[in-house]
């Protein structure tokens, strides 16, 4: 089996177990990055009443959610646990996408480095760089996911409930992704958000290929390969490259998440809405939603390296002639989205 084949089928394994992990906490980070902005059916029974005092709207602008965990309770309470799950069927189509993408670029870059697996090996920094390069091109390809897994994930929160009746804007993924097409066009509707998404990918990447290679390096018993590493420093490494990744550039995923899921922002830019987002919250408007993050990657980042270097080393023991063709290929090439 070419060793392509092997890093797109190993990484959608890793991909799809972090996926299924981590998704619910994505879904929370959402609701937190996006509750100050959003319509909600108390806000817009508030603006269409003409009585409605000045104290009723103040308070319709307060925070929905004191906190993660808060967030994370009421969202049970009220539209259920697997509400958590809404909209999943878009990032995991786009976990696939962003490997196959993601597996292919990062090979050319490190190619064009001049690396040459068991004869000349690249830099630390340099397959950080690497890592930072895939990252921006597979933007272009992560964006249209994130922005229709956006959407349904705010729409529970922004569904209108009226006389005992709960109207939704989208029926499923296909009609938020037919419906955002045919209103705001392909370009516009599908790649809002591009350039935090940019922000977001290729410094995070750089991190996170930089921060799990560094672990796996230093690790390495003398004398060794990274085929002597453990499954325990995969999971250290995994979980340092998660926190590093999310921590890179965060306000970039919340402005983001803006812009994809408000359509007041729809016709702005990434400095107009981070600039208004930042005069109405500050720095915690900008960071809100990054603690749960980075809790829930450090164990999602870990299961997903994990699960990679497994799955590479069950291919290695069905195909033992091809033990020779990646001896030292370096690993961890799998997808971080979440």
């Amino acid at each position: 089996m070419a060793e392509g084949y092997r890093d797109f089928i190993a990484g959608t394994v890793g991909g799809f177990s972090g996926k299924l992990l981590d998704y619910p906490f994505d879904t929370v980070k959402v609701l937190l990055q996006t509750q100050n902005s959003l319509p909600s059916a108390t806000t817009a029974n508030i603006q269409s009443s003409p009585s409605s005092t000045t104290s009723q709207k103040a308070k319709s602008q307060r925070p929905v959610y004191r906190g993660a965990i808060h967030c994370l309770r009421h969202t049970i309470e009220t539209r259920g646990f697997l509400s958590l799950y809404q909209g999943i069927s878009s990032p995991l189509l786009g976990s696939m996408a962003e490997n196959a993408v993601l597996f292919l670029s990062y090979g050319e870059v490190k190619r064009m480095l001049g690396e040459k697996p068991g004869e000349k090996e690249l830099t630390l920094l340099q397959l950080a760089s690497a890592g930072g390069v895939a990252g921006g091109i597979v933007s272009f390809v992560l964006n249209p996911f994130e922005v229709i897994k956006v959407q349904m994930q705010v729409m529970n929160s922004a569904a209108n409930t009226s006389a005992g009746v709960t109207t939704r804007k989208y029926d499923g993924v296909m009609d938020c992704v037919l419906k955002t097409v045919r209103n705001e066009g392909l370009a516009k509707g599908l790649y809002r958000g591009q350039t935090s998404m940019l922000l977001r990918e290729i410094p995070g990447n750089f991190c996170w290929y930089g921060v799990y290679e560094g672990v796996c390096l230093s690790q390495i018993p003398e004398g060794g390969t990274k085929r002597d590493l453990t499954t325990s420093t995969h999971l250290l490494g995994g979980a340092s490259a998660g926190v590093a990744y999310w921590t890179a550039f965060y306000p970039a995923d919340t402005i983001g998440s803006q812009l994809r899921a408000n359509p007041q922002y729809a016709s702005k830019g990434f400095t107009e809405v981070f600039l208004d987002v930042y005069k109405r919250e500050g720095l915690r408007g900008l960071y809100r939603g990054w603690g749960i993050t980075a809790m829930r990657a450090a164990p999602a980042h870990a299961l997903i390296f994990a699960m990679y270097e497994r799955t590479m080393g069950a291919f290695r023991r069905w195909d033992p002639e091809g033990e020779e063709d990646g001896m030292d290929r370096r690993s961890g090439s799998i997808s971080h989205s979440s």
